[in-house]
C-alpha cells in the first residue's frame, strides 16, 4: 500500500474517523455546552463573565479536537513532523488556552452546593496535592516527553494505537497540570508560584524542551519504524524552533497578569492610605489646642503623610493648621 502523501487535498480531507475520535468530539461538545450554559446562568444572576475567558476556553477545546481528529492525527502515521505538531497542540497550545478560561472558577460559581463541596474536596485532597506538586508535574511533563521520544516507547505506541491514544490523553493531562498554575486564573489550593517563579519555570522548561529537540535532530536512526531519518530530524528541528514561540506565548499572559496584579496591589494601598487619611482628617483647631479665630491659615491635609504629620505634631509643615479656612 502506498504511504499517504502530504498534499493539500489530503491535508484538508483526511480526517480521522474512529471510535476514539468520535468519543473525543462528543466530550469536547459536551464540555463546551456545559461552559456556555454555566456562563448563561451566571449572566441571569447579573454577574458578568469575561468574553475573553470564554473565547480562550472554546479555542482550547477546538485545539484538542484538531489534535485528535484532524488530518494532523492521520499524518502522524507517516510523518514525524505531524507527530511533533500533535504533541505541541496537546501539551503547549491547548492547556494554556483552557487554563485561561478559568473553568474551575466558573464551576464553583454556578454549581450546586454538593458539586462545589466535592470539587473543593478534590482540589484539597492529598492525592491531588501530590499530583500537582511541581516536582511531579516536571517529571510528568518533561520526563514523559524524553521517555517517549528518545526510547522505543514511541515505536511501540505507534504500532498499538490504543496505547498511543491513551498516551496522548496523558500528554494533555500533564500539560494541563503544568500550565494551570503558570497562566491560569483559577485559585491554586497548593504550590502557588509567584510571577517571578512562573517566568523562571517557563525559561527552564523551554531550555529542557529545546535540548530534546536538538537530541532528536542529532539522532542517527528514525524515531519509529514508520518514519524516515529525514522526517525524524525535521521533527526535531520543528520541536527546537517551536520552544522559542511557546516561551514567548507563555511569557505574555504571565507578564500581563503580573502587571495587573501590581496595579491591584497599588490600588489597595492607595485605598488604605485614603481611609487612614479620612480617619485623621477631622481634627479641628480646638482639638489641636488652637484658637479657631486666629489669623493662621487653615486647610485640610491633602495626603496620608500630611495627615500623619498633623496627628503627631498638631499642625502641618510650615505652621499651617488644620480645619476650615473660614472662607
Amino acid at each position: 500500500m502506498q504511504p499517504l502523501q502530504f498534499t493539500l487535498h489530503n491535508a484538508l480531507t483526511r480526517w480521522n474517523v474512529s471510535a476514539f475520535s468520535v468519543t473525543v468530539v462528543i466530550a469536547v461538545v459536551a464540555i463546551a455546552a456545559w461552559y456556555l450554559n454555566a456562563e448563561w446562568r451566571l449572566a441571569l444572576r447579573g454577574r458578568r463573565w469575561s468574553p475573553r475567558r470564554t473565547l480562550s476556553f472554546l479555542a482550547g477545546l477546538v485545539v484538542v479536537a484538531l489534535a485528535f481528529v484532524s488530518p494532523v492525527d492521520v499524518f502522524t502515521m507517516v510523518y514525524f513532523q505531524a507527530h511533533v505538531v500533535q504533541h505541541l497542540l496537546l501539551m503547549v497550545v491547548a492547556p494554556p488556552l483552557l487554563a485561561l478560561g478559568a473553568p474551575s472558577t466558573l464551576l464553583l460559581q454556578t454549581s450546586s452546593r454538593r458539586v462545589k463541596e466535592r470539587w473543593l474536596g478534590v482540589l484539597h485532597s492529598g492525592p491531588f496535592a501530590v499530583l500537582s506538586h511541581p516536582v511531579t508535574v516536571w517529571f510528568a511533563y518533561f520526563g514523559l516527553m524524553f521517555a517517549f521520544f528518545l526510547t522505543p516507547l514511541i515505536n511501540v505506541a505507534m504500532n498499538h494505537m490504543a496505547l498511543m491514544d491513551l498516551l496522548n490523553v496523558v500528554f494533555l493531562a500533564s500539560g494541563t497540570l503544568y500550565w494551570w498554575p503558570m497562566v491560569g486564573i483559577d485559585p491554586i489550593p497548593r504550590w502557588k508560584m509567584s510571577y517571578g517563579m512562573r517566568l523562571l519555570n517557563l525559561l527552564a522548561g523551554s531550555a529542557v524542551e529545546a535540548f530534546l529537540g536538538v537530541a532528536i535532530l542529532a539522532s542517527s536512526h528514525p524515531a519509529a519504524s514508520m518514519y524516515t531519518l529525514a522526517s525524524t530530524r525535521s521533527g526535531g528541528a520543528l520541536l527546537w524552533v517551536s520552544t522559542e514561540l511557546s516561551t514567548l506565548g507563555g511569557f505574555l499572559p504571565i507578564f500581563v497578569q503580573w502587571v495587573r496584579s501590581e496595579d491591584r496591589a497599588g490600588a489597595r494601598a492607595d485605598l488604605k492610605a485614603a481611609e487612614r487619611a479620612a480617619q485623621l482628617a477631622p481634627i479641628t483647631p480646638a482639638a489641636a489646642g488652637l484658637d479657631s479665630s486666629g489669623p493662621a491659615a487653615r486647610r485640610e491635609p491633602e495626603s496620608a503623610w500630611e495627615a500623619a504629620w498633623l496627628a503627631k505634631f498638631g499642625k502641618l509643615p510650615g505652621g499651617t493648621v488644620a480645619g476650615p479656612s473660614g472662607r
